[in-house]
């Protein structure tokens, strides 16, 4: 008989108005490292939250079996204890506390009722080096990158003498050498006898790291596949999730383009705090009518940087060049003048910044253009509704209504909120920044085919992506950038993943 540390049996768990799983199972292997696919809404996320305790035993049917015993988990705390340990996507760090204070937070190490500072530095070293994180445990978490965090919280859940580690989406915010040394990090844990299971929507990811793959899709158990014994293929992973064949991962588009929309000249851009040093350094780029433009560079290359500073200066100091629009100079000084000008920003991070994910979505499409609705000084509800609704159909957002909380929504579907509120004001030039950052193939199909409708109706749109591939897919031409400045440019029929990481590496002459 296989040893199992867990089984799911026929988890069913509603929310008002949705069924968000239904008759769910899931068969785990001791010390394998098991991932979960499925697009976006699929019931992924909620799936785990059952299983850590986040939505406690009586608020969903079924049966929980950990390491041979039925479990009845009340709260994450109970779920730890027996070992099961979940770090979600937004990372659950205080970002002023120590990496030591971190690591113990809630389960403080103490002599004599008194917090052994000595001791809680030394254990959090040692765990440190298990995960092989050098940095000193007293070390702020503010003062350390996404990476870095990542191995924080499994040093974290070492702490608690995990048996079952279960990650959402742990590699969608690192670069490619990080998630590289995350899944060195689960291949040596396996090697410990720590079990794994991995939510991701990076295939090739979980091609190499996974021993087998459970595929959910509309709150459904569809199958699991055996990466180790059979030969699966990616496409076979997404006709799982999608229920279809995806003949190609990106749309067919023919390409119209037109005259020039938008030029950046000699761009420069300083960091908000530290004055001296220059992020961006006299980039200049264009982009027409109907073409989609990409902007590839390593993390920290400048790419957010110089599209959130001609975004209205949304970030940096000292920011000097020049901006035009159909070949006259325009100010794009604030955001509201960056707008007014025709220009549409949508962040990398929807979350804190291209959303308030407590409104609903009617609200959150109208927020960019609300003089588009307003009657007398006041919006007129009635056509807020009418509009937001338009762009749920068109968009085809999975919501019962738009009166339901956008951060209820999935990551796809949050994204499809995004670019509605940048659809309906309506700009000639839309600026994506990681536009499908972690969603699903599925969703990212979407995204493309929405990218597509907007060059076809004259639009301009630049995409900054941290894949290779998607660019490739997608544009017409790439900048590539590299510590601020622009190396190269390429027309897509030249472009090759060589070519451009050559641009993205090229060191400063």
């Amino acid at each position: 008989m296989a040893d199992h540390i867990l089984e799911m049996r026929d988890i069913t768990k509603t929310f008002p108005g949705v069924k968000a799983l239904q008759n769910v199972n899931l068969t785990v292997g001791r010390g394998e490292v098991h991932a979960i696919c499925g697009e976006n809404g699929a019931g992924k996320s909620t799936l785990m939250k059952v299983l850590s305790g986040v939505y406690p035993h009586g608020t969903y049917t079924g049966d929980i079996v950990f390491e041979g015993k039925t479990v009845e988990f009340r709260d994450i705390r109970d779920s730890e204890k027996s070992g099961v340990v979940i770090i979600h996507q937004e990372l659950a760090l205080s970002p002023f506390l120590s990496i030591a204070e971190n690591i113990f937070l809630g389960n403080e190490i103490q002599t004599r009722g008194m917090i052994d500072w000595q001791k809680t530095n030394l254990e959090a070293a040692k765990l440190l080096a298990r995960v092989g994180l050098r940095d000193n445990p007293i070390t702020r978490i503010t003062d350390i990158g996404v990476g870095k965090q990542q191995l924080v919280e499994i040093a974290k859940a070492l702490s608690k003498e995990v048996k079952l580690l279960i990650l959402d989406e742990p590699t969608a915010a690192l670069n490619d050498e990080d998630s590289a040394h995350l899944l060195d990090l689960l291949r040596h844990l396996k090697q410990q006898g720590i079990t794994s299971i991995i939510i991701s929507h990076k295939l090739n990811e979980i091609k190499a790291i996974a021993d087998e793959v459970t595929i959910i899709r509309d709150g459904k158990t569809i199958e699991t596949l055996d990466l180790m014994h059979d030969d699966i293929s990616e496409e076979r992973i997404i006709k799982g999730m999608v229920g279809r064949d995806l003949q190609s991962r990106y749309p067919d588009r023919t390409s119209h383009i037109g005259e020039e929309v938008l030029r950046i000249e000699d761009w420069t851009v300083h960091h908000p705090l530290e004055h001296a040093r220059v992020v961006v350094d006299n980039a200049s780029l264009t982009v027409r009518a109907g073409e989609v433009v990409g902007i590839a560079g390593l993390m920290g290359a400048g790419r957010t940087e110089l599209a959130m500073s001609v975004f209205g200066r949304s970030y940096g100091s000292n920011i000097s060049g020049r901006v035009y629009k159909y070949g006259k100079e325009i100010k794009t000084r604030t955001v509201s003048e960056a707008i007014g000008h025709g220009i549409a920003y949508a962040t990398e991070d929807r979350k804190r910044y291209g959303l308030n994910l407590i409104e609903d979505i009617k609200r959150n499409i109208s927020t960019a253009s609300l003089g588009k609705l307003a009657k007398r000084g006041f919006v007129d509800g009635r056509q807020e509704t009418i509009v937001a609704n338009g762009y749920r159909k068109s968009m085809n957002i999975k919501a019962p209504s738009v009166s339901s909380l956008t951060g209820k929504l999935s990551g796809g579907n949050q994204q499809k909120v995004v670019l509605s509120k940048w659809m309906f004001a309506d700009p000639d030039v839309l600026i994506l920044d990681e536009p499908t950052r972690g969603i699903d193939v599925g969703a990212k199909y979407e995204i493309y085919t929405i990218i597509n409708q907007l060059v076809a109706d004259g639009k301009a749109v630049i995409v900054i992506s941290s894949e290779l591939p998607e660019l490739l897919g997608i544009c017409d031409r790439i900048y590539a950038l590299a510590e601020g400045r622009i190396t190269g440019q390429v027309p897509i029929a030249d472009a090759t993943p060589e070519v451009l990481m050559s641009y993205m590496t090229k060191e400063k002459e």
